[in-house]
């Protein structure tokens, strides 16, 4: 193990998805949260940037992102790339897949749903690592938003 591995605890590879302390990685992820809706409170624009920045590259909010989109009803259905993420090995393997350098969406599955009336709606349907994506941001997007309508989590 590098010394890097052993500073952050463990590497991905040997940490198993059930061994993971859930608890532990949501209080950091609040923290950080609150953190945010605080410095936006204060109009401290560069500071809010910042800890958006801290919080989308933690590990801790990778793994919320990944666990959220890998257990949600919509779990079960594949993008364009056919990809599910079932076992705990592709849930690990997609935690270090989320980084934003290289990171290109793929173009949403298209699904046409019947309506009552005989016509059909249109559904895309966006590929695991693209939702994995977006629910990581909008980890970093929730803080601010609680100042921007009211919800105050700092008080």
């Amino acid at each position: 193990m590098t010394v890097a591995g052993k500073r952050s605890g463990a590497t991905s590879a040997s940490v198993k998805w059930q061994a993971i302390n859930w608890q532990a990685a949501e209080q950091q992820v609040l923290r950080l949260q609150i953190r945010i809706a605080k410095a936006m409170r204060e109009s401290r624009h560069g500071k809010v940037k910042a800890l958006q920045w801290l919080l989308t590259h933690s590990h801790s909010a990778k793994l919320l992102a990944v666990r959220r989109v890998s257990q949600n009803k919509g779990s079960k259905t594949a993008g364009t790339d056919g990809i599910t993420w079932r076992t705990d090995n592709h849930k690990l393997a997609a935690v270090g897949q989320l980084k934003r350098r290289g990171y290109r969406a793929k173009p949403l599955r298209r699904v046409y749903i019947p309506k009552k009336n005989g016509k059909r709606r249109p559904l895309g349907i966006p590929c695991m690592i693209d939702k994995a994506q977006q629910a990581l941001h909008l980890l970093a997007l929730e803080g601010e938003h609680e100042i921007v309508w009211g919800n105050d989590v700092t008080r």
